[in-house]
């Protein structure tokens, strides 16, 4: 072990992982000062009790970082402007919250001279990536802990066994130990009965955000989103800041049945894994976007964004947000959500969102030109030529084939 780390500064949430690494880290590493710093992203009542905690279990001093407004504007709005999406489904949750996150125990880092920073992801996870990489960019020769890759403990239960030995509380017992991480964006759950892919969900016993389907209301409930360059500004005609009106489409969306996933996906390090994630709000804001856009971009802008939204999806889910790649494809979607303004009214019912009305001062959308009836816009005698040089090339194959027969 490298005895001459003195401080470690701990990204901590009081979870099963990090509460046993505060004396994991004293133990093995010459009792170094912890500093324990939480990045409050939406997690709500999961922070309660968590500076006594890290202070009774040995930590020096304790952050706790507010990050729930930026987080939401200069994180989660740029990639809802992007449609960034991981494989078709997966509205990124967690990988929204790591960059941020890893900043934030860089930025304490530096300030307290600690010698190296601590995170509790697992060696087969991407948070390790997310969080590596986020503190590489801000601090470069920072030296990094991980214990899952080295640490004795094999597994969750090990991880309770130490915890119980150590008299570190837990808010968890073996029963109820599925791996969550929650903040304002979603809540996720895997382990347990879930890594078999055989097994439906006990959803009545691991939904937080919401309800399932079935038990949503038996009318539809209306709602109506106004968006800016791409940003939504207000609901029901009610301005508001971002984080406001996530967590009021985070309430609607759960009464409706709104954002329940259930997925195998493919993590960056090479393996399939099984998660359950709810993402209610982010589910409509999304829905509501795609529907602004397809009035509002014209064909070829929309269609080549349709690619760079499964980029931004990866880069983000690879924890390259930190990239001039990443940077460059936000200033491209800057540029394209000049137009996207308007209003957007949908119908949440039992698990289902759809368009009940779309508006926009910069929309596209020619009722005149689009009508089937006659207008002054457009001659369908044109469309004759136009087929004749857009089928040119078949023509001319076909005739080639027949010369051949």
């Amino acid at each position: 072990m490298k005895k001459e780390i003195k401080k470690i500064v701990l990204a901590y949430s009081g979870g099963l992982d990090t509460s046993v690494m505060i004396t994991w880290l004293k133990e093995n590493y010459n009792n170094p000062e912890i500093i324990a710093v939480s990045g409050d992203v939406g997690q709500a009542d999961e922070l309660d009790g968590l500076e006594e905690k890290a202070l009774n279990t040995g930590a020096s001093k304790f952050y706790a970082l507010d990050l729930k407004d930026e987080f939401v504007e200069d994180y989660i709005f740029p990639c809802l402007k992007a449609n960034a999406v991981y494989e078709n489904v997966y509205l990124l949750g967690t990988a929204f919250a790591r960059p941020i996150i890893g900043k934030g125990l860089v930025d304490i880092a530096l300030k307290e001279g600690a010698d190296a920073i601590c995170h509790g992801c697992t060696g087969k996870g991407n948070d390790q990536v997310r969080f590596e990489l986020a503190i590489k960019a801000f601090a470069p020769e920072m030296q990094i802990i991980a214990p899952w890759r080295t640490w004795e403990l094999k597994s969750r239960e090990d991880e309770i066994e130490y915890a119980e030995k150590h008299n570190i509380p837990l808010k968890i017992n073996r029963e109820t130990n599925y791996s969550k991480d929650k903040n304002i964006w979603h809540l996720s759950h895997e382990g347990l009965d879930l890594e078999d892919p055989m097994n439906e969900p006990k959803y009545d016993d691991i939904l937080e955000m919401g309800v399932t389907p079935e038990k949503a209301p038996d009318v539809p409930t209306y709602i109506t989103l106004e968006f800016e360059k791409g940003i939504p500004v207000a609901l029901d005609g009610k301005k508001m800041k971002g984080q406001e009106l996530l967590l009021a489409l985070n309430k609607v969306g759960g009464e409706n049945g709104i954002g329940i996933i259930d997925m195998v996906e493919n993590r960056l390090v090479g393996m399939k894994s099984r998660g359950v994630y709810e993402t209610p709000g982010g589910t409509i804001l999304y829905k509501a976007h795609e529907l602004l856009e397809s009035i509002t971009l014209d064909k070829e802008t929309q269609h080549f964004k349709q690619h760079v939204a499964i980029k931004f999806g990866e880069i983000l889910y690879n924890g390259l947000w930190f990239t001039p790649l990443r940077e460059s494809l936000s200033a491209f979607v800057d540029k394209t959500s000049e137009t996207v303004n308007g209003s957007v009214k949908l119908k949440l019912y039992k698990g289902t969102i759809s368009s009940a009305g779309i508006s926009s001062p910069d929309t596209l959308y020619s009722e005149q030109i689009a009508s089937f009836g006659e207008d002054d816009s457009y001659d369908q005698n044109d469309s004759a030529g136009f087929i004749n040089l857009f089928g040119l090339p078949i023509k001319v194959k076909a005739m080639s084939d027949a010369k051949k027969k």
